[in-house]
């Protein structure tokens, strides 16, 4: 072990029993972390940087894992070296949790949902140290008033699914900074966080290893995230170490063709002010003279309403009223995409649903080439969504496990049908084909697909019945950066292609201004600005839209954010019966850009 190193890895190597014979995961890895310094270990999903994260800890064991080869040294307290990878679980439990700690990347399922939030950090407590019950639950509270939860006597007592994502990662860096560790293990912490959210968790955990002069292991595949937090990169792919440098110099100069395709096809805010439209990753065409305007657009949404009762009581007496959508209008051209932004709960992703029906609005007027969607019933309707599509966030909980790839492409068409026998064989190999999949693809399960090629699979189900109105929700922000890119690119040349429409729900604002002709940025349940992609992007003109693109990290170590982003107190979206609240005023900037003044 080096004499400043606080952890050293050496030609560790780690490998999985499977079916087809022994799969091996990291291969000869070797790299170090300094104290109170940040590595980040980037790659794609299957590099093997969340096995590296796991071998750490000591959990590779719990999944079937074993360390075939190679050392995991650690400096201790008390100044002696531990070699992990030989560890028995006894000693390692006196470690794990208090000298090494880890967040990992969801942090619903690393919660108890039946304990209180303030019981579980105590149990951290009172399992590394001497303290009684009352101690214990005085230091949870201190913990969560230090990672900045608001009204954190009240959260204290909440249960997990009481809390927001961000607040239950919040908890989550809580209770692995309990024991005050020397090493705090990142495993993907703000990747399905918004922006806002994101931005301060970041902050956080700086300030919080500064504090506490701890060491960060950050595994991620955001390489704005890398950006902003790191001061060594290592790169991985197949289980091995492909790069490593100091942040700066990997990312102005990165030496292995692997690092600079990941580099590539990370979206960087700014990079389409000379475009009006949507550009594929590598396209820097000059802009086409826009289509004529129909006489109608596609899409035309006014004043959507949709609320969700709030019961209490043993009785479920409806008390109050989630205003989920308030007052939401816009338009939709044909072959025009308008992107949705906005943190969770400011009702996009409801928005979309409104829209297709799948919940059903409280009130307002809803045209699809000019027919009043929530006039139709029965036949009609279903008819009429022929039109429409869904691609969701998810692919592997959209798509049905017990179902192959052809019964998941073809059903669309089986439901209303469309196609039947050879005909309908050859639409969907036609379909695979057309999102980059194969015929030999079709007897494959979801389970055997990767994350990008399931996000493929949803896309050519939604084209089936040959809609002119696709609703993306949130479709690439659990997918890697370079396998985003090519869905991305795929989403454009079919628009391009085919004349489509999107509704693209989102909160990366680097994939929104590479997506988008128009956006609108909502906030509690309405529109707050509305426009072209660059005259949103270029003169944000509402505070909260100015507060959403600052946030975003820049993929660029020289662009760190210095000043930590304000902690934002969210209203609530919930409202007493009865409440009528104002009509939105917006005031016209120019150029269809508005901007709401009440």
């Amino acid at each position: 072990m080096t004499g400043t190193s606080l952890l050293d890895v050496e030609n560790l190597r780690v490998t999985f029993r499977t079916g087809n014979g022994i799969f091996t995961a990291v291969d000869n890895l070797t790299f170090s972390v300094g104290p109170s310094e940040c590595v980040a270990i980037v790659g794609e999903s299957g590099s093997g940087k969340s096995v590296t994260a796991m071998s750490i800890l000591g959990l590779t064991a719990f999944n079937g894992g074993t360390i075939a080869a190679g050392a995991i040294r650690f400096r201790r307290r008390n100044g002696s070296t531990s070699d992990l990878a030989r560890l028995d679980e006894p000693e390692f439990r006196k470690i794990r949790g208090d000298e090494i700690a880890m967040i990992f990347q969801e942090p619903m399922t690393s919660l108890n949902p039946v304990f209180s939030i303030g019981e579980q950090i105590a149990e951290v407590i009172r399992h590394h140290r001497d303290v009684d019950t009352a101690e214990a639950a005085a230091q949870a509270l201190e913990l969560l008033k230090r990672v900045r939860i608001p009204e954190a006597e009240t959260r204290f007592r909440q249960y997990p699914h009481e809390l927001s994502g961000g607040m239950r990662q919040r908890v989550v860096i809580a209770m692995a900074l309990a024991c005050r560790p020397k090493l705090l293990i990142a495993d993907e912490p703000t990747t399905a966080l918004d922006v806002t959210i994101q931005a301060q968790i970041l902050d956080l955990l700086q300030e919080l290893a500064k504090q506490s002069d701890m060491s960060l292991l950050f595994i991620t595949h955001d390489m704005g995230v890398v950006a902003q937090i790191a001061d060594r990169v290592i790169v991985m792919r197949h289980g091995n170490k492909v790069e490593e440098n100091a942040t700066g110099p990997l990312f102005s100069a990165p030496r292995q063709p692997y690092t600079r395709q990941l580099l590539a096809s990370v979206p960087r805010l700014g990079s389409m002010k000379p475009f009006a439209g949507p550009r594929r990753f590598g396209d820097e065409t000059p802009d086409r003279e826009p289509a004529p305007e129909p006489a109608k657009p596609l899409l035309s949404v006014r004043d959507l309403v949709t609320r969700f009762p709030v019961r209490a009581g043993a009785l479920q007496r409806h008390v109050a009223n989630v205003h989920a959508v308030e007052g939401v209008s816009f338009d939709l051209g044909r072959g025009e995409t308008l992107s949705l932004v906005g943190e969770s709960g400011c009702g996009k992703s409801t928005t979309g649903r409104s829209i297709l029906r799948l919940v059903e609005p409280t009130s307002g007027r809803i045209e699809l080439f000019g027919e009043d969607m929530l006039g139709l019933r029965g036949e009609r309707l279903r008819t009429r969504r022929r039109d429409m599509q869904i691609v969701f966030q998810d692919p592997y909980a959209a798509l049905d496990p017990r179902l192959p790839a052809f019964d998941q492409v073809a059903e669309p068409m089986v439901i209303h049908g469309t196609e039947t026998g050879s005909a309908l064989h050859d639409r969907v190999v036609w379909l695979m084909e057309r999102v980059g999949l194969s015929a030999d693809h079709l007897d494959r399960y979801p389970h055997e697909f990767s994350g990008g090629q399931r996000q493929r699979l949803c896309i050519a189900r939604a084209l089936g019945l040959s809609p002119k109105l696709i609703i993306a929700d949130e479709p690439v922000s659990a997918l890697d950066v370079s396998v985003q890119a090519q869905v991305v690119n795929l989403m454009i040349e079919l628009q391009e292609e085919l004349g489509l429409s999107y509704l693209f729900i989102s909160h990366d604002m680097a994939v929104v201004e590479r997506m988008s002709h128009r956006v609108a940025v909502m906030q509690l349940g309405g529109i707050v600005e509305i426009g072209p992609r660059a005259e949103v992007f270029g003169n944000p003109r509402h505070p909260y839209t100015q507060t959403l693109l600052s946030a975003v990290p820049n993929p660029d170590p020289e662009m760190r954010r210095e000043a930590a982003l304000p902690l934002a107190q969210l209203s609530s979206p919930v409202r007493p019966l009865g409440y009528a609240p104002p009509a939105p005023v917006y005031e016209d900037v120019g150029n269809g850009h508005r901007v709401l003044v009440n």
